[in-house]
């Protein structure tokens, strides 16, 4: 199978996590996901897009990117930004801790992704930004000519 790619800019808008979540789940389909698969996919997805959103850019518009590729029966994802980026990641990953938390948000973003995916790694420079590297392998059977 043949490898393939997808890169994907966008501003760090609310309104932008959908769109970046159905085009990571229709980027994909040629790996023939279960809906549960697709599932695990779209709301890893969001929750990396969220946390460029919501802690990267703390409410000023900065530049999201999504790149994706498949290879083999494996989804490999990168959701980056280049906001303030995160001081202490070991303390950042950990279940319930929020930088926000009067904004209600549940710290259970880095869990959400690290559960739902096969693989995931952080990577942050303060100041510079971050990278969430994803990956989901797919058991299913590779669609021919899709």
């Amino acid at each position: 199978m043949t490898k393939n790619y997808l890169k994907l800019q966008f501003y760090s808008l609310p309104q932008n996590q959908a769109f970046a979540r159905d085009a990571v789940a229709a980027f994909c389909l040629e790996l023939n996901p279960s809906l549960s698969d697709i599932s695990d996919v779209k709301t890893a997805v969001s929750e990396a897009v969220t946390n460029c959103t919501v802690h990267a850019y703390r409410g000023e518009v900065g530049i999201v990117t999504v790149e994706c590729e498949i290879e083999d029966a494996t989804l490999h994802i990168r959701v980056s930004d280049t906001g303030k980026g995160i001081a202490d990641i070991d303390q950042a990953v950990q279940p319930f801790y929020t930088t926000l938390p009067s904004d209600e948000r549940s710290g259970m973003g880095f869990t959400i992704m690290q559960t739902f995916m096969d693989g995931f790694s952080v990577n942050s420079v303060s100041g510079e930004g971050t990278v969430v590297s994803m990956s989901k392998k797919f058991e299913a059977e590779v669609m021919e000519n899709a």
